[in-house]
């Protein structure tokens, strides 16, 4: 069975993206540097804009969640997202972005980061993304759509910790493939990153991927 969707989608419906998080990268940018990480780790609390040409990947799985994180001023936050999972994942030409508004005498301050190009894919395992909004071209091949969350078995599952409901909105695929892909996400955690051709930039004012 195989499902297409184009056009714009909202969270509820189909989501994927593959991005280290901001905080994660400046933290270990020498690893970064040299192409591979094999290393778990989630940021949340901001959200940042991804771009990227194709996104394919296999044992894909999606479930409704609440993320929950703090305010650059230490307020906490939740925001509705749509979890979405993926055993392996390969990007072409993913761009990341995110602007820090309103630091004293700078303004605002926009991270920008780029890899995947040149015929050389990033590759992520074990991804787990938060995504609020999403624009695509999608394939789903083997989809189950509204399943409950606690039967995903198609792709690593309900990631621990996360505030699910399991026996709410869900859905999962053998593989999915997502192109021309535009998408805001609050949150990642993935075992293994692999960044080919990693360049990352700071400049002032706003500057983001779309």
């Amino acid at each position: 069975m195989e499902s297409q969707v184009r056009g714009g989608t909202r969270w509820k419906r189909f989501a994927v993206v593959m991005v280290p998080s901001v905080a994660a990268t400046a933290c270990i940018g020498i690893a970064l540097a040299q192409g591979a990480l094999a290393a778990s780790f989630s940021v949340s609390g901001q959200s940042f804009k991804v771009t990227a040409d194709r996104i394919e990947g296999t044992g894909f799985s999606q479930y409704g969640a609440i993320d929950s994180g703090y305010t650059l001023d230490g307020k906490k936050t939740a925001h509705p997202v749509a979890v979405s999972a993926f055993e392996k994942a390969s990007i072409t030409n993913m761009c990341q972005s995110v602007v820090t508004p309103n630091i004293p005498l700078l303004g605002s301050v926009s991270l920008t980061l780029s890899a995947g190009g040149k015929g050389t894919p990033v590759q992520a395992d074990n991804l787990y993304i938060d995504v609020e909004e999403l624009e695509a071209n999608a394939t789903f091949e083997n989809i189950d759509i509204g399943v409950a969350g606690k039967d995903l078995s198609k792709g690593p599952g309900i990631k621990s910790g996360d505030t699910a409901n399991p026996f709410g909105f869900g859905q999962q695929a053998t593989r999915a493939t997502l192109t021309d892909v535009k998408q805001t996400a609050w949150a990642t955690t993935a075992g293994t990153f692999k960044l080919s051709g990693l360049k990352m930039s700071l400049s002032k004012g706003v500057k983001e991927c779309y």
